[in-house]
């Protein structure tokens, strides 16, 4: 781990407890920029996610203190501190209900609220998949060797840009406000899933670094807090695997009915969507569509269950402008 976190460029296990636990150094200051930064961070998240802006939720993440409390609980599982590992859930948790709740108060005030849960800020969110957890303990590992290091401390607001923690919670808070529960559990599964992965990586690295000699704790102690870790981590990959799946079979429905128009002039399929085990299949065309049947053959081929198939026609063509 010398090539990762040099001897000459790591922090004491003192400095990363000073950084990463509220209860030492100066906590009210600690706190205080905690609960503001994080309020702030909230409110240009909602309001990014509301006026579907991408640059406004970027803000939301650098602003975002969140990673703090998160990191602090891979350092406590590593240097055997319990107590560390139950204050920073408590801010993890406050913080989650803090961004939840306003985002389902600003919700309230849109004259239509409906119309937000079709923006790309929510729709981005919604439907993780195992890349969005591939990418979140690639970019908690790169976060916990920038915290452990005293020279590469310029990539942390990469970091909280690519791990993305505040932004989904606005949209969990937004889609529960808007009466969409089901999108709201699609984004918490997205935010769990980044802060799993990056107490994993954090705590990987802490121990790899060394701090769990540094704190003279065996691997046994942290036996149990690695096996609760995998169990989280295969509980949030679960409905991952399962967007995964759809998003293949979504592709490959949607290549299928375009072969099934080859023959059909002007036809073309617009949009593929899966709700419960009926696929529905968007077809822009002629009036006349060839057989159903020759396309239910070809994904009963496709798909190891025989899902339904529904057809939603619009008659017509596309204009080009100009």
């Amino acid at each position: 781990m010398n090539g990762v976190v040099p001897q000459a460029q790591r922090r004491t296990l003192a400095e990363l407890d000073e950084k990463l636990n509220f209860s030492v150094g100066d906590r009210d200051s600690k706190r205080s920029a905690f609960w503001v930064m994080l309020t702030l961070s909230a409110v240009i998240a909602v309001a990014g996610v509301v006026g579907d802006s991408t640059a406004t939720v970027i803000g939301a993440m650098i602003v975002a203190p969140l990673s703090t409390p998160i990191l602090g609980v891979g350092l406590g599982i590593t240097t055997g501190q319990g107590a560390l590992v139950g204050r920073s859930l408590v801010y993890v948790v406050g913080g989650i209900c803090l961004v939840v709740v306003l985002g389902v108060a600003f919700a309230q005030v849109l004259p239509n609220p409906s119309n937000v849960l079709t923006n790309s800020q929510v729709l981005g969110r919604t439907s993780p998949t195992l890349m969005d957890l591939t990418a979140a303990l690639a970019t908690g590992l790169v976060g916990a060797i920038a915290i452990a290091r005293k020279d590469v401390g310029d990539v942390l607001p990469g970091v909280a840009i690519a791990i993305s923690l505040v932004p989904p919670l606005a949209v969990v808070g937004v889609c529960l406000g808007s009466g969409s529960p089901s999108l709201a559990v699609g984004a918490f599964v997205l935010f769990a899933s980044n802060v799993v992965a990056m107490i994993i990586t954090a705590t990987g690295v802490f121990v790899a670094a060394g701090y769990a000699r540094d704190a003279g704790i065996l691997k046994t102690s942290r036996r149990r807090a690695y096996l609760v870790l995998a169990a989280l981590l295969i509980v949030v990959a679960i409905p991952m695997v399962g967007n995964s799946l759809s998003s293949l079979w979504a592709r490959q429905i949607g290549s299928a009915a375009q072969q099934w128009l080859s023959d059909t002039p002007g036809a073309e399929v617009t949009d593929v969507t899966w709700q419960g085990s009926t696929a529905t299949i968007d077809v822009l065309g002629p009036e006349t569509l060839p057989p159903l049947d020759e396309l239910e053959a070809s994904i009963d081929a496709l798909i190891p269950w025989n899902p339904d198939v529904q057809i939603v026609h619009t008659v017509g063509t596309r204009i080009a402008a100009g």
